[in-house]
């Protein structure tokens, strides 16, 4: 049952507010004072507080406000006063109430404002759950001198309103840098909304970013809005920005140089206010370079470099990642977590991890669930690491069989080639643009000798 706290010195304001709320199916509890307020929030944390501005007494309804917001910063508070100025309700909606209620109080208005308060309420828990299971609660795990070194930049970055250009390799926590920086940031209540550039279709690139009109082509039956302006007022994630096409680029470019945008088939400009925030795990100085990525849009994206290392130059922080990620297993599943040998865990910190953290927590899922109820052993982890690893030069297939086992030469080169995409897929996660990336081609070519080799996911 949704709970409600009334803090206001009129008892037959609390009397008959708490009533019609407990009849709305509210639990209500109310304070005369806003001393007793904050005593019985912190008692037991309500889903919403409806706070009287003129409270006599050592704390008056600002004074609380801000010790409820303080202790509580996800917990909605509506104010209510019936001498209040607009200086008041303004320097209340500052301090971070979410509305505010003329007195006399009407029965609609108190239940519609509760109502919405609750959604915003269900709404941030959502939120925070939803980034602690994807690792987007800014907190980064690890103790080396390189991580040491990455909060501290972003504890100088995050409260500028600069943008950033994040670079490193696949599965390093660039997105977890990103949602960081945004939390740290004035904007931090404000949408963080990522696209990952390398999976738009070309031809749509547009319409994902800047949205488009109803009947601006065949198919939009009706208007979208796009990324930049469902990031308004908030931070926008470029994520693999590199894999941008010449054209979406210009576009970009532009978008950021003007600050508005134009929905396809429509001719107005919109103004927007956002935070822009790119990654990649290209070399975008050589792409520069060699004519794929423009120069202009590099330098107004590249304002505040951050790169974040590979995980196998920061070994140490493997045994607390390993620990991190059983936790979260553990709080998701609500099963015992499995235990990690001393050995288990040495021989994980000393693999290369291609795909980084991404590559860990898979290996430490798999592993939790093969070995549920048992020890993990260095002999479990041994069974997992030689597919997620980098090609063993003396794993792969030998140039000069011996004598009398030659294969033909095209059944031959198909075994080779099947191994090295599989062990570039398996490095990537996956992710078949990176996986084309590492074996030096395109994603089409790669799709096409995917289908033909009969490997999955083509």
């Amino acid at each position: 049952m949704p709970s409600v706290l009334i803090v206001d010195d009129e008892a037959n304001v609390r009397r008959m507010v708490g009533a019609l709320l407990a009849g709305e199916g509210y639990e209500v509890r109310d304070a005369a004072d806003g001393a007793s307020g904050v005593m019985t929030a912190i008692d037991s944390e309500p889903d919403v507080a409806l706070l009287d501005l003129m409270i006599p007494g050592a704390l008056d309804g600002m004074a609380v406000l801000e010790r409820l917001r303080e202790r509580f910063p996800d917990l909605p508070v509506i104010m209510m006063s019936g001498r209040a100025g607009l200086t008041d309700a303004v320097k209340a909606t500052r301090l971070g109430a979410i509305n505010f209620l003329e007195k006399p109080l009407t029965p609609d208005g108190v239940v519609v404002a509760i109502a919405s308060a609750l959604e915003l309420r269900m709404a941030r828990r959502e939120r925070t759950a939803l980034r602690a299971d994807l690792g987007m609660t800014g907190q980064f795990v690890g103790v080396s001198p390189a991580m040491d070194e990455l909060r501290a930049l972003i504890a100088r970055i995050a409260p500028t309103d600069s943008r950033v250009l994040i670079t490193g390799e696949s599965g390093t926590g660039k997105e977890l840098v990103a949602a960081a920086i945004h939390a740290g940031s004035a904007r931090r209540d404000k949408p963080f909304v990522r696209v990952n550039c390398a999976a738009i279709p070309r031809d749509l690139v547009e319409s994902e970013m800047f949205g488009h009109e109803r009947g601006a082509f065949t198919g939009a039956t009706e208007r979208r809005i796009g990324r930049f302006e469902l990031a308004h007022t908030g931070t926008l994630l470029l994520d693999e920005v590199g894999d941008l096409g010449a054209e979406a680029q210009a576009k970009l470019l532009r978008a950021i140089e003007a600050r508005e945008i134009e929905r396809v088939g429509g001719g107005k400009p919109i103004r927007v206010d956002v935070r822009i925030i790119a990654a990649t795990n290209r070399d975008l100085t050589r792409a520069v370079r060699d004519g794929s990525f423009r120069e202009d849009l590099f330098f107004r994206l590249n304002v505040l470099p951050v790169h974040v290392i590979p995980l196998r130059e920061r070994p140490g922080d493997v045994p607390l990642l390993v620990r991190h990620f059983v936790e979260q297993m553990r709080r998701k599943s609500g099963q015992p977590a499995a235990r990690w040998s001393d050995a288990a865990i040495d021989q994980l910190a000393r693999h290369r991890w291609p795909g980084n953290v991404r590559e860990l927590a898979n290996i430490v899922e798999r592993l939790g669930i093969l070995c549920s109820g048992r020890e993990v052993l260095a002999e479990h982890v041994a069974s997992v690491l030689p597919m997620t690893g980098e090609p063993d030069r003396d794993a792969l297939p030998s140039a000069a069989p011996a004598a009398g086992t030659v294969p033909p030469l095209s059944s031959a080169l198909d075994d080779y080639e099947r191994l090295l995409i599989t062990r570039a897929l398996s490095a990537a996660q996956g992710v078949v643009a990176d996986a084309a990336r590492r074996l030096q081609t395109d994603r089409p070519n790669l799709y096409r000798r995917m289908k033909r080799l009969g490997i999955i996911g083509a």
